[in-house]
């Protein structure tokens, strides 16, 4: 599935610079793309890095990779809700409440990249599973009609806004 097929009612506006980041992509190719990206930053890591932040109040490496990860995970969750055919309004999310709970400074770099290498697995084989009626499913999060499809580049796109955020203000040597 191409991010061209998308239409706009599929997503809701403050959602719209993560499909746009990606450009003309495929959404399960682009998975695995992303999937190689953020192995790639990892490996330019140590485990000092995982508490630097580039500025007070902005966050820590740590605590901006478990967003990504967090994220994803609420993004997943509303698929597989919307895709299975329920039509119940999904309830946005709060990351300025779950990063000061997520307990970045304890993780290691290893935990960090384990878990995010599960999550994205979870996530590929959900929407390498979902017929293409499910994709194409309409449902409401965070107030605005989202189809499940928009989810997965949604993903993919959440995590490349925030791999360019980490590349231009955390890593730039």
């Amino acid at each position: 599935m191409n991010i061209k097929e998308l239409q706009s009612n599929e997503y809701g506006k403050f959602y719209e610079g993560y499909i746009k980041v990606l450009g003309d992509v495929d959404l399960m190719s682009e998975f695995k793309a992303r999937t190689d990206a953020f192995n790639s930053l990892f490996e330019r890591l140590n485990e000092k890095d995982l508490h630097y932040s580039y500025a007070q109040g902005k966050w820590t490496i740590a605590e901006l990779i478990l967003h990504i990860i967090d994220a994803e995970r609420v993004f997943q969750y509303r698929a597989l809700r919307i895709g299975r055919g329920d039509t119940t309004d999904l309830p946005g999310y709060d990351q300025d409440i779950f990063v000061p709970n997520c307990n970045a400074s304890e993780r290691t770099l290893s935990s960090l990249q384990i878990e995010f290498g599960q999550v994205r697995s979870a996530g590929i084989s959900l929407f390498e599973n979902f017929p293409q009626e499910a994709l194409l499913r309409l449902g409401t999060a965070s107030g605005e009609k989202v189809s499940v499809r928009a989810l997965g580049f949604m993903i993919c796109g959440h995590q490349k806004h925030h791999e360019n955020i980490l590349r231009e203000r955390y890593l730039r040597n």
